[in-house]
């Protein structure tokens, strides 16, 4: 393996917002009360788990949740030098802080920029207001559109928007101008997702009482073949079904996750993965901060066998523009499995949703629409 560098990741979980959005069933609470307390909480398990990547160097740290733009600089900075003193990290990594439009400004702008975040995941979502208010976002239209111009003035150019299209109160027409005003500001990086209606959510509660129309697959198949045609025509790369970048601002650290590097996840809810292992915190804030304190046991832990490792990396390299290599699963996996996956993926090649060249397998155009179903009949069970 000479001459050859493993690198790795840190995802770091703030699991507070201001209101719940109807449709996130991510992991967070509305409770600030123990923001503090969790900063410690997590400033601890980046010590105790600083091992887990093998001590490969660090490339990439991503502030998630949650809405991290709720801590303070000093806080940002405690984290950061935490990082910085258990772990070797690159001389120029990528530093991202997801951000909602309603906390930018730029006093914490500039104290971003201090702290050394060098990229921004604004949650703008729609332009239009009254999305904003179906979903229960904490933010205007107009924040949205001066979150964007706002963090360009300030010096953030490596600027990323999420928006979410295939929901019922979003006309085609809709769709198309939150696509043109990314386009117009000049927004060098969208992670465009249909909506989904996820157990346990405020939406899933109003879709079953009847009082709003379960999202369509028609309406999200047709938003998102529009937005492929679209993003593609100015200037972006689909670089995964959910990613579309301007050339130099792919994100680094989601292009590792599916690339299959190590990372490692701090913080309620976050997931760590090695290569040989995965591992998942427990989603309660409290007993997060308790069992830190207290135990070594606030995740569980799942040694991978070679089919699981095998299933994962079909899943998440179907998904990008790079493909599944099919030299590599026979080199690492073996023949068998090599064999298997041309026989499982034989109809699709027929059905001209897979393209096979060079012992690479990508998705054609009309594949990603059925990512997650090809990718389950590609899987060894």
């Amino acid at each position: 393996m000479g001459g050859v560098i493993f690198m790795a990741g840190i995802y770091i979980h703030i699991p507070f917002c201001k209101k719940a959005c109807h449709y996130c069933d991510f992991h967070f609470s509305t409770n600030t009360a123990l923001k503090a307390q969790m900063v410690d909480a997590i400033l601890k398990e980046i010590e105790l788990q600083k091992n887990y990547a093998r001590n490969e160097p660090i490339e990439t740290i991503y502030f998630g949740g949650g809405t991290p733009s709720l801590l303070e600089q000093r806080e940002l900075f405690r984290l950061l030098n935490a990082v910085a003193k258990n772990h070797a990290i690159i001389s120029h990594p990528e530093i991202t802080l997801e951000a909602n439009p309603d906390d930018i400004c730029l006093n914490k702008l500039h104290q971003w920029r201090q702290a050394g975040i060098n990229r921004l995941s604004i949650g703008i979502q729609s332009f239009f207001q009254e999305h904003l208010q179906w979903m229960n976002r904490a933010h205007s239209s107009i924040q949205a559109f001066n979150a964007i111009t706002q963090s360009q003035d300030a010096g953030f150019n490596n600027i990323t928007i999420d928006l979410i299209y295939g929901f019922p109160a979003l006309s085609d027409e809709q769709w198309q101008k939150n696509l043109e005003n990314a386009v117009k500001l000049d927004v060098k990086h969208i992670s465009p997702y249909c909506l989904t209606v996820e157990e346990k959510t405020a939406l899933h509660h109003f879709v079953k009482k009847g009082q709003v129309a379960a999202p369509s697959e028609e309406q999200g198949a047709k938003q998102f073949e529009y937005m492929t045609d679209y993003l593609i025509q100015n200037g972006f790369e689909h670089y995964e079904i959910s990613n579309f970048a301007k050339s130099g601002f792919l994100s680094k650290h989601n292009s590792n996750y599916w690339k299959g590097k190590s990372y490692i996840g701090h913080g309620p809810s976050a997931h760590s993965f090695n290569g040989n292992s995965r591992q998942w915190n427990i989603k309660n804030n409290a007993e997060y901060i308790r069992r830190i304190n207290t135990s070594n046991d606030w995740y569980e832990k799942e040694e991978l066998s070679a089919e699981t490792r095998y299933n994962e990396y079909v899943m998440t390299s179907l998904r990008t523009q790079w493909g599944c290599d099919l030299i590599y699963i026979k080199n690492k996996y073996g023949n068998n499995l090599y064999e298997y996956l041309l026989m499982q993926a034989k109809p699709y090649f027929q059905s001209e949703k897979l393209i096979y060249e060079n012992e690479i397998l990508k998705l054609s155009s009309s594949g990603k629409l059925l990512a997650d179903k090809i990718a389950s009949d590609l899987f060894w069970i």
